[in-house]
């Protein structure tokens, strides 16, 4: 990972995500899968100063790592 700078900070910060639907039920796969991809690609382009460093979607979760500048939250 690079080191990235704002005016007075450097900063390296990394999320890792996990989103787990109720009950673990394994609905996230074939049609869905798809879906669920793009829809994390859009919002992450749609956050300000925000990179998916990577994602893995399972069939019963979803994990998404982050770049976020620590000016903003993860939640």
């Amino acid at each position: 990972m690079q080191v990235q700078s704002l005016s007075h900070t450097s900063w390296e910060c990394a999320c890792h995500i996990v989103w787990i639907p109720k009950y673990r039920r394994k609905v996230l796969w074939n049609r869905v899968r798809v879906g669920v991809g793009k829809t994390m690609r859009t919002l992450v382009e749609h956050m300000d100063a925000q990179e998916l460093v990577e994602g893995t979607l399972c069939p019963d979760h979803v994990h998404i790592c982050l770049r976020i500048a620590p000016k903003h939250s993860a939640g």
